[in-house]
């Protein structure tokens, strides 16, 4: 079978979602160990206008742009430092929450329910994720990890998965009518 390969056009616009994180994923509000961020609300809508695929692309490519020294993660810090640090296993979870979260997006456009469903499934893959490595790097129990870093988060997340469902769609139509979204 032979692959499909991007266009320009896709190339282009898998672009603009990694500069959209890029921009959104710095911005937080430090509350202890693990920050706020807008990084997951950015990788939502990114899945929303990309599908699962390209969205989840757009994020890795975030992720290694961050790796490499550009201050895109949260409080505009990066490198190897930060991605394998106390909150590194957020960073990486976002990869499967793109997966999930997009998988449920791609298939289930039209309901809702199921979107906020996958979007909240690949959250708490996200949340094991940097659980477990929160309690390994920072010599936490898992439950002080996830008091830490999962407990004063869900009423945040689930507002930006809200958010992201009223304005995803919304952006993924404009889109297709000025003819950038396949």
């Amino acid at each position: 079978m032979k692959e499909k390969k991007l266009s320009i056009q896709q190339i282009a616009v898998i672009g603009v979602m990694t500069a959209v994180i890029c921009i959104l994923a710095p911005f937080s509000i430090p509350i202890g160990v693990v920050p706020i961020s807008f990084t997951n609300l950015a990788v939502y809508i990114a899945l929303y206008v990309l599908g699962v695929k390209k969205g989840t692309i757009s994020y890795v490519i975030y992720l290694l742009i961050g790796l490499v020294g550009v201050p895109v993660f949260s409080s505009f810090t990066s490198g190897p430092g930060k991605l394998f640090g106390p909150t590194g296993g957020y960073l990486i979870g976002f990869i499967p929450m793109a997966v999930i979260a997009g998988i449920f997006i791609d298939k289930f456009i039209d309901k809702m329910y199921l979107c906020f469903l996958g979007m909240v499934l690949g959250t708490a893959v996200c949340y094991l994720f940097g659980t477990a490595w929160l309690a390994y790097e920072a010599s936490m129990t898992f439950s002080q990890a996830l008091a830490a870093g999962v407990i004063p988060f869900i009423p945040g997340d689930l507002v930006k998965i809200v958010i992201a469902m009223l304005i995803g769609p919304q952006i993924r139509k404009a889109l297709r009518k000025a003819g950038l979204y396949q």
